[in-house]
């Protein structure tokens, strides 16, 4: 069977412009949250978030054609860029028939439907611009990076909410795996941070109201826990066949091994007591790679910072691994980044192949007290040293939709 292979990283958070310095963040459980300063809050039973901070739209699209892009989409092309750059493909040739992209969203761009509401209300049609269903749709982050570096071959926008990155990871595993492509850039983007996306995630009471401390508001797994802190960015990979990335001199830096996808058909926004959707996630991605729950090394949780999602997640995580996941380190990044939506798994698999690569896992930040049932090793507070190859990756959506990859550091 065909190896899959990653040759690339690039990402966009709220910790950093660019994968480097988002990880080194992560690895410091230095928090990218602090007040909203895009539109006015101080009404707002939220004020913070995790934006993008220091992001120059200029450095990815003339300023005469930025009004043809939602923020998704050039968060999209920021962090695919990067992750070509690593890969060796610096965009001069085309990629030809069979690359392809597969970058989802959960929710796409919803900061143009707002404003495009906001100026149909009150001037009328004349206001509308001819860009705005171009910007808005899902698929076009994707779309603009395909037209941009001639990728023809397969073309898929994911649209799986919170689980949109894995997926669209795991598809293109599956494209690559079974011959119907050589390269995939893969990954997701999100920019829900606008009055609109806050609105919507705020009266649903999802999200932390940890106000006068943003920095200490997303805590996976702690006993003061009380909602997910809203983030944007984007994290890309480039995925290849292991044949053609040796036949043009690339590097591989990690394998994908192992994919899941199962849904709880349960409830629109909670996992069943025990998450047995994720259970069965889990032990479907190991039985495709082929391993042993004992043969993983590292998991990067979902760990959204939510009452339920920590505690059924932790129980899932006993249920798959047993007696092993007392000496299996997890966190969950979104204690330093907040949580991207549909960006999140394409972040945190970026995260993920550092981790392997470089030999240091990265901590649970805020993490003080674990809460009631979340007994497990979160790497609280501090980065660790370990030698680990095989990591696991969870990503869990609305919907009851979940996905979840297993990665291996590179070996010949």
């Amino acid at each position: 069977m065909r190896r899959v292979v990653i040759t690339g990283l690039g990402a966009i958070s709220p910790c950093g412009l660019d994968a480097d310095e988002t990880w080194r963040a992560v690895c410091q459980a230095r928090s990218g949250i602090g007040p909203i300063t895009r539109f006015d809050v101080s009404d707002q039973p939220v004020r913070f978030a995790g934006e993008v901070r220091g992001f120059d739209p200029e450095t990815v699209v003339p300023a005469r054609e930025l009004k043809r892009y939602d923020r998704f989409s050039l968060y999209a092309l920021a962090a695919s860029a990067e992750a070509l750059a690593q890969a060796g493909l610096d965009g001069s040739t085309p990629l030809g028939d069979r690359a392809g992209v597969y970058i989802g969203s959960g929710i796409g761009g919803i900061e143009t439907i707002e404003d495009q509401c906001r100026d149909l209300a009150q001037h009328g049609l004349r206001r509308i611009s001819p860009f705005f269903i171009p910007r808005a749709l899902t698929n076009l982050a994707g779309g603009h990076v395909a037209i941009r570096y001639g990728a023809r071959g397969p073309s898929l926008a994911v649209a799986t909410a919170c689980a949109t990155g894995n997926h669209s990871i795991g598809e293109a595993f599956r494209a690559i795996r079974d011959g119907m492509a050589d390269l995939i850039i893969a990954g997701g983007a999100e920019a829900p941070i606008c009055p609109l996306g806050m609105a919507g995630f705020t009266v649903m009471r999802a999200l932390s109201r940890r106000n006068d401390e943003p920095q200490r508001a997303s805590r996976p797994f702690d006993a003061d826990r009380d909602g997910f802190v809203m983030g944007e960015g984007a994290g890309v990979l480039v995925l290849e066949g292991l044949d053609h990335a040796v036949a043009r001199g690339a590097r591989p830096l990690a394998e994908v091994v192992g994919y899941g996808l199962t849904n709880d058909a349960h409830h629109i926004t909670a996992p069943a007591e025990g998450h047995e959707g994720a259970v069965r996630c889990m032990r479907m991605a190991l039985q495709l790679a082929g391993l042993r729950p004992e043969d993983v090394h590292y998991v990067n949780a979902h760990g959204t910072s939510t009452p339920h999602n920590d505690l059924n997640e932790s129980i899932a995580l006993r249920t798959v691994f047993g007696a092993h996941v007392d000496r299996l380190p997890i966190s969950s990044t979104k204690g330093a980044t907040g949580h991207l939506l549909g960006a999140a798994g394409g972040l945190e698999a970026v995260l993920t192949v550092q981790a392997l690569v470089q030999g240091l896992l990265p901590p649970t930040a805020n993490l003080e007290q674990a809460g009631e049932g979340c007994d497990l090793d979160y790497i609280p507070g501090q980065a660790r040293a370990a030698d680990a190859a095989v990591g696991l990756s969870n990503a869990f959506g609305f919907g009851g939709t979940n996905a979840t990859i297993v990665l291996r550091r590179f070996d010949p």
